[in-house]
């Protein structure tokens, strides 16, 4: 596998992760959001991903692989009910209907997120360096 199919692999990550990492930012953002101009409250977003170029992919090796984003769907879980009948969002019966959004679960999809993204970074960098050390030797 060369030097640039590598960084294909690693930049395609990093450009996933980063998605990822955005979508989860708006969900959070959006935590209180009972109102949108769709109508009703916040619906909590989903990053889906699969192999990039699996067609292309050789036994053993990792030619033309990646990741790629298929979709960012909305959550189709009811909203959350709170009672609070003073509230000018609340129903009939005294509910406002809140996101779907739990910020537990987003912060830990957050932390993974980062994480992985930072292991894509370490990689990017440990593959310039295998690039600066191979053209150095090749001046020897």
């Amino acid at each position: 596998m060369g030097l640039i199919n590598s960084l294909a692999i690693t930049d395609s990550a990093l450009t996933a992760e980063r998605l990822q990492m955005d979508v989860i930012a708006n969900n959070v953002a959006n935590v209180n959001t009972t109102q949108t101009a769709e109508g009703g409250p916040y619906r909590a977003e989903e990053v889906f991903l699969m192999p990039a170029n699996v067609e292309g992919n050789v036994p053993g090796g990792l030619a033309n692989a990646g990741v790629q984003v298929t979709s960012v769907i909305s959550d189709n879980r009811p909203p959350r009910l709170v009672y609070d009948p003073a509230n000018p969002q609340a129903n009939r019966q005294g509910y406002v209907a809140y996101p779907n959004v739990d910020p537990a679960t987003e912060m830990t999809n957050m932390l993974a997120a980062s994480r992985a993204y930072q292991a894509n970074i370490t990689v990017a960098n440990d593959e310039k360096s295998l690039a600066l050390r191979a053209l150095d030797l090749g001046h020897i």
